[in-house]
């Protein structure tokens, strides 16, 4: 059965470090809108935070195509966005009914470093208040959302 790796938690915390170096999972398939929004502000000459809107549709429209074709092919995914509320992680559920699902979880940092972090990443601003709703809607995944294990990473 194909695994399909969830990672959870807000920006900063190390999710798409993690997912692009770690070694335990090999040929998973990572899967993330951050990729296709990036790559869209590099082709216009803009910043992430000032296409994110405009593209975002079709950033999640190309993402789902990949997931889709990992799933035909029954490819382990890691699916590298923050899902911090059991809605989001929810519809992974749905969408890959026919995977086993890990939760990777990621240690919020603290506040100084979690401000220190996003700025080191220029390109991709999020706005403090987004992040500061994350951290306060945070809900930690469990076992009965249909986990068959939970990492945490520190």
């Amino acid at each position: 059965m194909p695994v399909c790796y969830q990672l959870v938690g807000v920006p900063g915390s190390g999710k798409s470090t993690w997912a692009n170096h770690q070694s335990t999972i090999k040929n998973a398939l990572v899967v993330s809108t951050d990729y296709y929004v990036e790559k869209f502000a590099r082709r216009l000459g803009c910043t992430y935070h000032e296409v994110f809107e405009s593209v975002m549709p079709l950033a999640i429209k190309l993402m789902m195509r990949r997931v889709r074709l990992a799933q035909r092919k029954k490819i382990d995914i890691i699916w590298d966005q923050t899902s911090t509320t059991t809605s989001s992680r929810s519809r992974k559920f749905q969408i890959l009914s026919d995977y086993y699902h890990v939760a990777v979880v990621f240690q919020t940092p603290a506040p100084d470093l979690l401000e220190q972090q996003l700025l080191s990443r220029p390109n991709r601003v999020i706005p403090k208040n987004v992040v500061a709703n994350m951290i306060t809607h945070f809900v930690a995944p469990s076992k009965n959302e249909g986990f068959k294990e939970i990492w945490y990473i520190q």
